[in-house]
């Protein structure tokens, strides 16, 4: 529900992820740390893949980064199908223990009833933003957004609701679902900004700033499941980092962007960008004098302290002034 009397609000981001990569944790981590310097806020967030322990990994997350406060109920979907193979640099976050026993990073989720559809997630995510108020980054492959678009008023859901779609171009991505690529980059009614893969090649994330940025907690989901991707020291490629920085701060100038086109995916499962007037595609491209730039708001945003969220009132404002005044009118004798 939409009140009017509460203006507009910050924009919504809304995350769809693969989850098979450390690249995926850190851009969930840019995620929360943008949401809690308040820039955006969390809309959801839907893994590409039938997994219960992803689902789980990203409300241990969304807890963590909001200082293990809760911070109120982030809807979790993921993908229906053929139950998906365990990811170990997930595991390793998700079986870790505290003193006592219990799971060091807590989830809610119990079970796979306790997650949703990933495409009835997005939509129900979409139909309680404003206008123009919601931001999809993609960061895996398409396949909840190709269902999304396939609901009953999905497609006038997603043009009412969604001001722009970020994807990454990594190729894994478009390879793993090649039909819902095609059909995302073909029927998607709002702008798409793709992420070239060689953002994510060039500007890498830096185990100096696993060991160092994070050391404010003795445990932190986002170091246990790095140190388990691979051996330790290692930088990373941030390739799902890019598309998640430019749907929150698009005006900034970190990436350079291309003349309008259109993206189709050929037969051998790579992207061809086509220059066109009026195309709704362009790609984001490496700008080499940003890009210490890029990665130091990557450091600073996805490794900050969290701080505990406020718990908000739903009511809107006019319910809360009537509330107020009904306080403090005399008792009727």
């Amino acid at each position: 529900m939409q009140f009017p009397e509460q203006g507009k609000q910050p924009p919504a981001v809304i995350v769809d992820t693969g989850l098979t990569r450390i690249d995926d944790v850190l851009a969930m981590a840019l995620w929360f740390g943008f949401a809690g310097k308040r820039e955006v806020r969390e809309g959801s967030i839907s893994v590409s893949r039938f997994d219960l322990e992803a689902a789980q990994f990203c409300d241990a997350m969304r807890r963590f980064y909001a200082g293990n406060t809760g911070g109120g109920t982030l809807p979790v979907g993921i993908s229906t199908g053929t139950k998906a193979e365990q990811t170990p640099m997930i595991s390793a976050a998700m079986m870790k223990e505290n003193p006592s026993g219990g799971p060091m990073y807590p989830s809610a989720i119990r079970r796979f009833t306790d997650t949703g559809s990933g495409p009835v997630v997005i939509r129900n995510s979409l139909t309680a933003q404003q206008d123009q108020n919601a931001i999809v980054a993609l960061a895996g492959p398409a396949t909840n957004l190709a269902k999304l678009l396939d609901l009953p008023g999905g497609k006038a859901l997603v043009a009412r609701a969604v001001r722009y779609l970020c994807v990454s171009a990594l190729r894994p991505n478009i390879r793993a679902d090649v039909d819902a690529a095609r059909k995302v980059f073909a029927e998607w009614p709002t702008p798409i900004f793709v992420a070239d893969a060689e953002i994510g090649d060039a500007v890498v994330y830096p185990a100096s700033s696993i060991e160092k940025d994070f050391s404010w907690a003795e445990h932190n989901p986002v170091v246990d499941a790095y140190r388990a991707y691979q051996p330790m020291p290692y930088d990373a490629p941030t390739w799902d980092m890019a598309p998640v920085l430019y749907a929150v701060r698009p005006n900034e100038g970190y990436f350079d962007l291309s003349e309008p086109g259109t993206i189709s995916v050929l037969a051998d499962r790579s992207m061809k960008f086509n220059p066109s007037e009026g195309g709704k595609h362009r790609m984001l491209n490496l700008n080499p004098a940003q890009q210490e730039r890029v990665l130091k708001v990557y450091i600073e945003v996805a490794s900050a302290k969290p701080i505990p969220r406020p718990r908000f009132s739903t009511l809107p404002q006019a319910q809360k002034k009537n509330d107020q005044q009904q306080k403090q009118a005399p008792a009727e004798k």
